[in-house]
């Protein structure tokens, strides 16, 4: 028989809320079975764990849950492995020129700061120097 896992099991295992795992569910990235009484009771695969696997990595990545979706559901697909790594291949490619950007934003800014405190630095030794 193939493992399950409870919401709480999956919660302690990757450090989340269970809240945040009922948000993926909200999201499609998890369908768990449900039992119980009014079907109350969330029971998850293995194939559910191995996809917030999935979602925790691609997150970690900077990566939309909807980007995270559409690869892990492309895995689903039949095991042609090609569509697959383009896909993946397409999202990284996108991502990386997005990070790439913010990098460039962020070392222009730096620049900036490094010329304020230079200026600040200069006008601080003028009026120390003038107060003597």
């Amino acid at each position: 028989m193939a493992p399950t896992y409870t919401i709480s099991d999956l919660a302690k295992e990757f450090d989340l809320t269970t809240r945040a795992i009922r948000f993926y569910e909200d999201m499609q990235l998890l369908q768990p079975a449900r039992e119980g009484p009014g079907g109350r009771m969330r029971v998850y695969s293995a194939r559910d764990r191995t996809r917030l696997k999935l979602t925790l990595r691609a997150k970690r990545l900077g990566l939309s849950l909807t980007e995270a979706r559409e690869i892990i559901d492309s895995y689903d697909s039949p095991r042609d492995t090609a569509p697959q790594l383009k896909k993946f291949l397409a999202v990284l490619a996108r991502h990386r020129e997005q990070l790439e950007q913010q990098m460039a934003e962020l070392q222009a800014n730096l620049e900036e700061v490094r010329t304020h405190e230079k200026e600040a630095r200069a006008l601080l030794a003028k009026t120390a120097g003038a107060g003597k």
